[in-house]
């Protein structure tokens, strides 16, 4: 007698639309919002649009993206580690590409697994450089965030409201 392993089929129809509960709107408005909110520190750091970043200290105008966070974390627990890599050319390269890749795609839906990877690694890291926090004895946003974007991975977000459809994304599962 042989034995068979019993797994689910799952087809992927290219031709006709899948239907959506609600729930995938609310990941997808979720995606795209705290896409916008990586994208958009991107964007005022390289340029210096004056909300979190004034023009002098524009990324453009020579300014370090990340040494007015990293130079603040010195007097907190792991506050050597951070401040010492603050305005390191390579560490603001890294944030950068960071910031823009994971806004991108959460944004538009692409890689939304990578992204919600590298963005739960870049908040955590924010989060330890901030320790001891000073209004939570453990939680900030940076963790809701981290939160958020592993629910987002986990619902497989891009596929709504993105580009999660494309053929090209349902044959490449690094691309979901």
């Amino acid at each position: 007698m042989a034995a068979t392993i019993n797994r689910p089929v799952t087809h992927i129809s290219v031709d006709k639309a899948e239907h959506k509960n609600p729930v995938d709107y609310v990941w997808a408005l979720a995606r795209i919002s705290l896409g916008w909110i990586f994208l958009w520190a991107f964007l005022d750091k390289t340029f210096g649009w004056g909300f979190a970043t004034p023009a002098a200290k524009a990324w453009i105008n020579g300014g370090s993206p990340t040494t007015g966070f990293l130079k603040g974390t010195g007097e907190n627990a792991l506050g050597g580690l951070f401040s010492a890599l603050a305005g390191q050319a390579w560490v603001d390269w890294m944030f950068m590409a960071g910031l823009a890749g994971v806004g991108l795609a959460l944004v538009l839906g692409l890689g939304t697994r990578i992204a919600a990877g590298a963005g739960t690694a870049m908040l955590l890291l924010m989060w330890a450089a901030e320790l001891p926090l000073t209004t939570n004895p453990f939680m900030d946003d940076h963790i809701v965030y981290a939160i958020v974007l592993v629910g987002l991975a986990l619902a497989g977000a891009g596929g709504t409201l993105g580009l999660g459809t494309l053929p090209v994304v349902r044959r490449t599962p690094w691309l979901r």
